[in-house]
């Protein structure tokens, strides 16, 4: 006679107590040590970062280098088989050995990585020691930005007055975009993120807008910027002929770029215009015209520190040729 078959019982994931609350974990994470993969702490460091409130770029950018470094050394090797030489070899390779080249702006932002992931291993006290310690920021020459001349800025103004007042299909937003950059040097991720709350047309002849960000991390970068004088009849070109609720831009940052790269075409520029060459330009132009250099560099939202790099180039593309 055939015995009743019995199912495997299938375990709670959760405990509950008899009042309904839901009780600690059945399994908890293991501690962080100093033989737990290079995996696992990346995947801690990750979530740390997270609760530092670290933008989300940096976050994703700072992870990325590491898992190119597990890549490299094996993302089930313990972190405490990293040495200084071992992080020295993944340099030399991230230089010589792959196939695709490193900037060296991205060098030293994984040398960055490695520094910030080995000082907090060693700051919660998992590794004896700090590896990346040693490491240098070596100096590397970066080429001089490139900006736009001064006939092709006139030639994007030109080109982006006849798609404003196209006959059949008429399109404010080439004009309202490039003109807000030049004038204000505000980054990509800043225009995007630009309110309509954030703009203040209350005095006409001084229309402004304020750079906010929500991370009290970088409350050092808010600032309020002067607006084209013709921005707010720009404006209201621009929000008839798109659909605009929240933000002054309701698309991708891609989109932005999209708009930037078609107006260079339509103008028939050669260079590939982008966010960072009018920011640039901005700067330079501020730069001949007397604008004091910390006022600059207030302007772009830059630390004393990054500027003394940044000042340097603008200061070197606005000056007279030699």
């Amino acid at each position: 006679m055939a015995r009743p078959r019995k199912d495997p019982k299938q375990l709670p994931l959760f405990n509950i107590d008899p009042s309904g609350q839901l009780g600690p974990p059945v399994t908890a994470r293991p501690p962080l040590t100093a033989e737990s993969s290079l995996a696992s702490a990346i995947s801690e460091w990750e979530e740390w970062m997270a609760l530092k409130r670290f933008s989300i770029h940096t976050i994703k950018s700072f992870r990325n280098d590491l898992n190119l470094m597990a890549r490299f050394h094996g993302r089930a090797t313990a972190i405490n088989k990293f040495g200084t030489k071992e992080l020295h070899d993944f340099l030399v390779y991230l230089r010589e050995g792959r196939n695709v080249p490193c900037s060296p702006k991205s060098y030293q932002r994984r040398i960055t990585s490695l520094k910030n992931f080995f000082k907090w291993l060693y700051e919660e006290q998992i590794i004896v020691r700090d590896p990346a310690a040693p490491l240098i920021h070596e100096p590397v020459r970066i080429p001089l930005p490139e900006i736009l001349y001064d006939d092709e800025i006139e030639t994007l103004l030109t080109t982006a007055e006849a798609l404003r007042y196209a006959e059949e299909k008429p399109d404010a937003r080439p004009y309202l975009l490039f003109t807000l950059l030049l004038k204000t040097a505000m980054k990509k991720s800043e225009a995007v993120g630009i309110a309509l709350e954030h703009l203040d047309f209350s005095h006409p002849e001084e229309p402004v807008v304020y750079i906010r960000y929500s991370n009290p991390r970088y409350s050092l970068k808010e600032r309020k910027l002067a607006l084209p004088l013709d921005f707010p009849r720009v404006y209201d070109e621009y929000i008839a002929q798109h659909k605009v609720e929240d933000h002054l831009f309701e698309c991708t940052p891609r989109n932005l770029e999209y708009v930037l790269q078609g107006l260079a075409e339509a103008a028939g520029l050669s260079k590939q215009v982008s966010f960072e060459m009018v920011r640039m330009t901005c700067a330079v132009r501020d730069c001949r015209a007397g604008m004091d250099p910390d006022l600059i560099r207030r302007k772009l939202g830059l630390s004393e520190i990054t500027w003394r790099e940044t000042g340097a180039r603008v200061e070197q593309l606005a000056a007279p040729a030699l």
